[in-house]
């Protein structure tokens, strides 16, 4: 080989390599495996069959409780409210007006959420400073008629009082009761007892922060009369809210 034929030769040899490489590669991509049905069918059977005995054993392995079993379980009890923990600021009265505003802040009020947009609404303002029979006799009616009593605040500034003072004048009546000082101040309640009828679809508005009805969406009386009594005294002297009235009466005498 002389040496003019050496570029020549390494040239060659070059094209050689690339050739071969390139055989390489198509070889090895000829030989890649072709999945068939054949092996479809071979991983199918392969996989786990789950049978009628499975979930049987399945089951007894996973039991649910039996009744017996259920009623061991302790069942939690009621709590109880004079367990509750007294507020810091125990020995101090309560700002029932700010408590209220909160209150219908987080949650919103009855009147705001339009509870009495579905049917007239019917109020009995008391105090736990009326005479015995008098809220007896409300207690009564209201449970009837499906009235709710509010008060004013707390007896003596303490829940635990309010709460034992309202379940000794209720007992096992249903009746409606709230703690409400700003319904006093809505609805212009100056002494109790205090009768307020609020007109069906009545809609509240907001009144610097608080909630207002206007005023022909609602008729008061004061005095202590039965609630019949103050029911018909709205249809003779408020003729417009005499279905609203009906509606209560019905029920006070059904």
């Amino acid at each position: 080989m002389s040496a003019t034929d050496l570029p020549r030769n390494l040239a060659l040899l070059g094209v050689a390599g690339v050739l071969t490489f390139a055989s390489t590669a198509w070889s090895q991509q000829a030989s890649s495996p072709n999945i068939t049905e054949a092996d479809l069918a071979r991983a199918r059977r392969q996989q786990p069959q789950i049978k009628d005995a499975d979930i049987e054993r399945a089951k007894r392995a996973n039991r649910m409780p039996s009744e017996a079993e259920l009623a061991r379980v302790p069942i939690q009890s009621m709590p109880r409210i004079d367990a509750l923990p007294q507020p810091a600021t125990a020995g101090q009265p309560v700002d029932l007006e700010a408590l209220a505003k909160g209150y219908e802040r987080a949650v919103g009020s009855p009147l705001q959420q339009g509870a009495l947009a579905v049917g007239p609404g019917l109020m009995i303002f008391v105090s736990f400073s009326m005479p015995e029979p008098t809220l007896e006799r409300l207690v009564d009616q209201a449970a009837r008629s499906r009235a709710v009593l509010v008060i004013r605040g707390f007896v003596n500034g303490s829940l635990k009082e309010t709460v034992a003072r309202v379940k000794g004048l209720i007992g096992n009546r249903k009746v409606g009761f709230q703690i409400d000082p700003q319904a006093f101040d809505r609805f212009a309640v100056s002494s109790t007892p205090t009768f307020v009828l609020v007109r069906d679809g009545a809609v509240p508005s907001d009144c610097g922060g608080n909630t207002c009805f206007a005023s022909d969406a609602f008729v008061s009386v004061v005095g202590d009369v039965s609630l019949d009594y103050a029911l018909e005294y709205f249809q003779r002297s408020a003729p417009s809210f005499n279905r609203d009235a009906a509606v209560f009466l019905k029920r006070l005498k059904g």
